[in-house]
């Protein structure tokens, strides 16, 4: 049955913890905690299994799980909470830019939490096809334990490790004592005794250890923390057993069972009588536990009552020098008033509810939940700073503790006529004592500790005396060690040892070290209303960011104690706190997360591939829960796993590798991206489960079905699932956090053309293979609109390539979308392009806007011509550069002189006759005479619409049309010629000299091509080219023949004859650029659209979008010139972009030939185009220094100033006379020029 096997222990391996004792590095503590999570998610997972798998689904198991999955999702929250608020906010002071991605994986986490409950309350809710709800059930418990377990191993990976090395091992130890103070007692006293469960012997040791190090030097506190941990050799070895009362209480009691298990003894009126008369009434109002509350009451009113005259007197005087004391003071009374509220809600109400019959309708929160909202938002802002807002401030705090100071007024007047007496009645002295010990356990150990030490200090000396003398007498329900621990922090505070000013001092020394985690940052961004809100209004302030945490602390002189108790909050009110939308839907998936206009940034692109990465993961899904009833959807689901692992893979090593050192290059954001890095590298895990899974899926439906294979192949099926489910989680949200986090900030620290850069080299590395099946693939998921937005991103990142050529040449898909919207003029017209069609068209276009604007506006005008484009026009490539060399700029042509013209090139030359007679004879080129050819030079010259290039590109094309028009004639006859007779060259063609291996000098192949402009065989287009006096279209090549058996035949990868019986005419083929090749290692580029040696883009080779040329790996940073390829050599003239000869970058971004480069740097150190020097000359200049110092000037010339341009640091200076050398003032270069 699916999820019978648990997550292996090797599938989450601690990386680093081997070797160290806990002792030495505190912070290990968690680690031993992350290995109690892990045991307890597969012993789940391996329960539900079980119960699917054998079918017993009913009540008592579902109630088990239910019950198991509270107390670890209480404890999981309260884990995370207690890291973001101790741990990860330490670190976040010491490395930046690394905690925050854990936080949000927490908020992701818990959600997710959400999805098991749900399953579990429709299995409480109906027995209908129970079995279907438990195996969902099942499935949502794997999703959520790959979750949880590849987050704990990154933090293992990077957190803790960061912490180690950052904090000695005394601070260490700080902070794990500052996590398990943020813990509630009640929780803490069962979460340890059940993270020793899964420990061995030796780690158990280690722990004991670690807690007697971190836990403050104080007998009866160690005592109580080594009594919780050893708890569990008293009790069952069963996880199942050792947690349920401290979930229960935290979760409200909801029924008079849960009381019943809580506390033993039971409510009988006989038995409370007993109970009361072993509590006689000692002193009025402290003997009766329950009525001893109302001291407890007295010294809330009055503290409260205190802090509003303080902040009046503050207002009153304009002296805010005591301001931070009392808000201080304010946020601990507002704790202590959240975890009363919190008890009473959890504890009390239900009680009276079950057993006092009390109307629960007056039973309202102490605190209202938009109360706590409103005032934490005015305590977090205090530090605002400003004195322009400290007045707004103290104003808008004042209405507000006003407000609360009424409303839980009532409330405690309520609680002391209604409820508390009630209980009295109802309850004995030992239960009574018991709600308020357990009133005290649902506290966090540090702010326990606060509180008790506040109380003691408001008691006389009667008060103190009884609580003492009660407190001695003990509660049978109340571990001793506990009420001990009680009683001497009771006595200490009634000691006076801390006093009132004692006790507030302590408290704003640690506020005003941990106090509401800001960063200066974030205070800046937050700012107050303008208007002051009248006295009933709401607070009108503008948040900007999420309110962290403050932390409470007293220092005595023993040890620290502090509590974070935002976590607590974010807890126990979840649904205010709540601010994270459900992570079904990725960023690209909202209105507002993309633009869907031609305005889009280019990492939007990145968005629609996540998008699509979602979709896909989603179909998948669906599949595999198919597979199981039809094993026809097999075939479909491998090719589509195979395309999304493919696509996923390339994805994260372009983001890896260029995107986030892109991001992380901005320094204020070094480190944000390591986590995603690290899920990259754990999501290839769910790949390659899949991936197994489904070759075990695979040998199983070829073999001959029976029944035995048949249950396996339903297993397997169910596992698929299983893992495809849990896989669909965990990369659907981390693609939500990498939009939520990371996609943002490249908006906010590039611009277009530098986002245009990075989506440029990821895209650069993308073989063209792979994009012909992506592209389809990202098309299918996107909606028209995005489509074009998709494409014409993509366009506008290539427009100094040839992608869309290359596009046009396989994808019909192409044809629908508006390629204008790559920018005008970025395409250059090819240098190879049909002069007679540029001159036609140029001319045809003009005679029909002339005629349009003189039926128009009847009379004549100067020529309106709209701007050709020639990024349609054909152009020819003869061959591609090599990078064999260690020059290493461009991989060397292998589809030499192949042109890019027309497909029909064989019928141009009747085209552009026919194109011709559409003319007037004065336009047509063979019809003009000298002066109208001047004429209409000159009238090309002034055309506006055209800018020089083009000008002069035309204006040469129409020169040369008359010869090249006959030329075509001389070809289309020589054709016809040889069509009449045997096709020439129909016999097989050698590579080497004895006649062993079929090819030519060029290329090792098993066939010819025929040449369709001239009707022949000929082994390859370059031998074609050597021979004839043109180029053949590479394009126009349709036919081939295969040397072994001589068969003319349609181009293709083998021979189609059955003699040969699948003869392959190479090892190597390309049916755009017409290659075939047998030996060497040849990729297309789909941006060169030309065929290139070497191993492919992304391996050893990447296209740079603005240079438009194929760069080896290393050159990754280089100059970048706008289409540098697309030009001659300086020195041999040679057109370097369809060149076969390798091909040197110059410093300066220009480029040679190599071998042009060796011989011109015998003589020559500056660049021929524009004059920089070629490399690092600072010893030929050293060389000229002694040379000058040693000559003397003539004494007509000596102290002349001549004025210089430094062509190097292109600065301007003087230097002293010299007839031949001048220094440059500021670089020191003597590659320098007179003005």
């Amino acid at each position: 049955m699916g999820g019978g096997e648990s997550e292996k222990e090797e599938d989450w391996p601690v990386t680093w913890i081997a070797g160290v004792r806990l002792v030495d590095a505190p912070v290990l503590f968690f680690v031993a905690t992350h290995k109690a999570f892990r045991a307890e998610l597969a012993a789940l997972r391996r329960y539900a299994a079980e119960a699917a798998e054998s079918g017993v689904c009913g009540g008592e198991v579902v109630g088990y799980l239910r019950r198991r999955l509270e107390f670890l999702r209480l404890v999981y929250n309260y884990h995370t909470a207690a890291e973001d608020e101790v741990i990860f906010l330490a670190l976040d002071a010491q490395v930046k830019n690394v905690v925050s991605t854990y936080s949000l994986e927490h908020k992701t986490i818990d959600d997710n939490f959400s999805s098991v409950f749900r399953h579990l309350d429709l299995l409480m809710k109906s027995d209908e096809d129970a079995p279907h709800m438990f195996q969902e059930l099942l499935f949502s418990i794997v999703s959520i334990q790959s979750m949880i377990c590849q987050h704990m191993q990154k933090e293992e990976e990077q957190v803790f490790p960061l912490v180690k090395q950052k904090f000695t091992s005394e601070q260490q130890s700080q902070l794990v004592w500052q996590y398990m103070c943020s813990v509630p007692i009640i929780l803490l006293e069962e979460f340890l005794p059940w993270m020793t469960l899964y420990l061995t012997s030796d780690e158990k040791l280690d722990i004991i250890g670690c807690i007697k190090l971190i836990t403050p030097k104080e007998r009866i506190l160690q005592e109580v923390v080594l009594s919780w941990i050893q708890k569990v050799e008293r009790s069952s070895s069963d996880a199942g057993n050792i947690h349920g009362k401290g979930c229960q209480l935290l979760n409200g009691l909801s029924s008079s069972k849960d009381l019943y298990m809580l506390y033993s003894p039971q409510i009988q009126c006989e038995e409370a009588q007993q109970l009361e008369k072993a509590f006689p009434v000692q002193i009025r109002g402290v003997g009766v536990p329950i009525k001893g509350i109302c001291i407890w009451h007295s010294a809330l009113r009055r503290d409260f009552g205190d802090i509003i005259q303080e902040l009046y007197q503050i207002r009153s005087s304009n002296c805010s020098s005591s301001l931070s004391s009392v808000v201080v003071q304010l946020k601990f009374i507002a704790d202590v008033l959240i975890f009363y509220s919190d008890s009473l809600d959890k504890i009390v109400y239900p009680f009276l509810s079950q057993f006092a019959n009390k109307n629960l309708s007056s039973c309202s929160p102490l605190i209202d939940e938009s109360q706590i909202k409103n005032l934490r938002v005015l305590l977090f802002y205090e530090a605002q700073g400003s004195d322009q807002n400290r007045g707004s401030f103290i104003e808008l705090l004042c209405q507000e503790l006003e407000s609360l100071k009424r409303w839980f007024s009532k409330k405690l007047i309520f609680l002391e006529t209604e409820v508390f007496p009630s209980i009295h009645e109802s309850c004995a002295s030992e239960m009574q004592l018991w709600f308020l010990y357990t009133s005290l356990h649902m506290m966090p150990l540090g702010l326990l500790r606060c509180s008790v030490t506040w109380f003691s200090s408001h008691l006389t000396e009667n008060q103190s005396n009884s609580i003492l003398k009660n407190m001695k007498s003990g509660c049978p329900s109340i571990s001793k060690p506990f009420i001990s621990l009680l009683h001497e922090w009771v006595r200490i505070g009634c000691s006076g040892k801390t006093s009132v000013d004692k006790f507030r001092q302590n408290l704003e020394e640690m506020f005003n070290g941990r106090c509401f985690y800001l960063t200066k940052q974030n205070r800046q961004g937050t700012v107050f209303s303008n208007e002051l809100p009248g006295p009933n209004s709401t607070i009108k302030m503008r948040v900007s960011v999420d309110i962290p945490s403050s932390s409470v602390s007293v220092t005595t002189e023993e040890h620290d104690m502090s509590y974070p108790s935002e976590m607590n909050l974010h807890i126990s009110f979840s649904q205010m706190f709540k601010k994270m939308p459900p992570l079904q839907k990725n960023l690209a998936d909202s209105d507002d997360a993309v633009s869907l206009n031609l305005e889009s940034r280019p990492m939007d692109l990145i968005l629609y591939i996540h998008r699509a990465l979602i979709k896909d993961l989603e179909h998948l899904v669906i599949l595999s829960a198919k597979l199981a009833a039809n094993v026809g959807f097999l075939s479909e689901f491998k090719n589509r796993f195979k395309l999304l692992h493919n696509i996923y893979q390339v994805h994260s090593i372009s983001e890896d590798e260029i995107a986030f050192p892109a991001l992380e290059s901005k320094g204020v954001h070094q480190n944000i991206s390591h986590s995603y890095c690290i899920d990259h590298k754990l999501e290839t895990k769910h790949l390659r489960r899949t991936s197994i899974i489904l070759d075990e899926i695979s040998e199983l439906n070829y073999r001959e079905g029976c029944n035995v294979t048949r249950l396996k192949y339903y297993r397997l099926c169910l596992k698929l699932h299983e893992t495809c489910l849990s896989m669909h989680k965990v990369l659907s949200d981390h693609i939500y956090r990498e939009e939520v986090e990371i996609f943002p900030l490249f908006r906010q620290c590039f611009s277009t053309e530098e986002e245009e850069k990075i989506v440029g080299h990821m895209l650069g590395r993308t073989r063209a293979e792979f994009l012909q099946e992506m592209i389809p693939w990202l098309m299918a998921y996107l909606r028209s609109g995005e489509q074009h937005v998709v494409m014409s991103l993509w366009l506008r990142i290539a427009r100094y390539t040839k992608f869309d050529e290359w596009l046009g040449e396989w994808w019909e898909g192409m044809t629908i979308y508006n390629t204008s919207t790559v920018e005008e003029g970025s395409r250059s017209p090819s240098l190879a392009a049909d002069p007679l069609e540029i001159v036609s068209m140029y001319l045809m276009e003009n005679d029909a806007k002339i005629k349009k604007v003189r039926h128009d506006r009847g009379t004549p005008k100067e020529f309106a011509f709209d701007d050709f484009n020639y990024s349609g026009s054909c152009t020819v490539d003869k061959s591609v550069l090599a990078c064999g060399s260690q020059d290493g700029c461009q991989s060397q042509d292998l589809s030499q002189y192949q042109s890019e013209v027309d497909k029909k090139r064989s019928n141009e030359a009747n085209d552009n006759c026919h194109e011709c007679q559409k003319l007037s004879h004065h336009e047509h080129p063979l019809g003009m005479n000298q002066e109208e050819l001047e004429a209409t030079i000159r009238r090309i010259s002034r055309d506006s619409n055209l800018d020089s290039q083009k000008k002069s590109y035309i204006i040469q094309n129409l020169l040369m049309s008359r010869w090249i028009l006959k030329q075509k004639m001389s070809h289309q006859e020589a054709s016809m010629e040889n069509h009449k007779g045997e096709i020439p060259g129909k016999s097989p063609s050698y590579k080497d000299p004895l006649g062993s291996t079929f090819g030519c000098k060029h290329y090792k192949r098993n066939c010819k091509v025929l040449a369709p402009c001239c009707n022949k065989l000929y082994t390859c287009i370059r031998c074609h080219d050597d021979e004839a006096d043109h180029s053949v279209d590479r394009k126009a090549i349709t036919k081939m023949m295969c040397m072994k058996c001589l068969v003319i035949q349609p181009i293709g990868p083998i021979c189609m004859s059955q003699s040969c019986s699948g003869f392959s005419m190479g090892r190597y083929y390309c049916k755009i650029c017409k290659l075939f090749d047998d030996e060497r290692q040849i990729y297309h580029c789909p941006y060169c659209n030309l065929c290139r040696l070497g191993k492919g883009l992304g391996i050893d080779y990447f296209h740079c979008m603005k240079c438009n040329a194929c760069m080896a790996r290393s050159l990754l940073v280089h100059v970048c010139r706008e289409k540098c390829l697309e030009d001659n050599c300086p020195i041999c003239h040679e057109y370097i972009f369809t060149s076969n000869s390798p091909v040197k970058a110059l410093p300066c971004g220009h480029l040679m030939h190599s071998a042009c480069f060796q011989d011109y740097t015998c003589s020559h150190y500056t660049c021929p185009i524009c004059s920089k020097s070629l490399g690092n000359m600072q010893v030929y200049f050293e060389m000229l220094d002694a040379l000058l110092a040693e000559e003397k000037i003539p004494e007509e010339y000596a102290g002349q100033i001549q004025v210089i341009l430094c062509n190097d640091c292109e600065k301007r200076g003087t230097a002293s006379f010299h007839w031949l050398y001048h220094k440059c003032p500021y670089c020191g270069s003597y590659n320098t020029r007179l003005l």
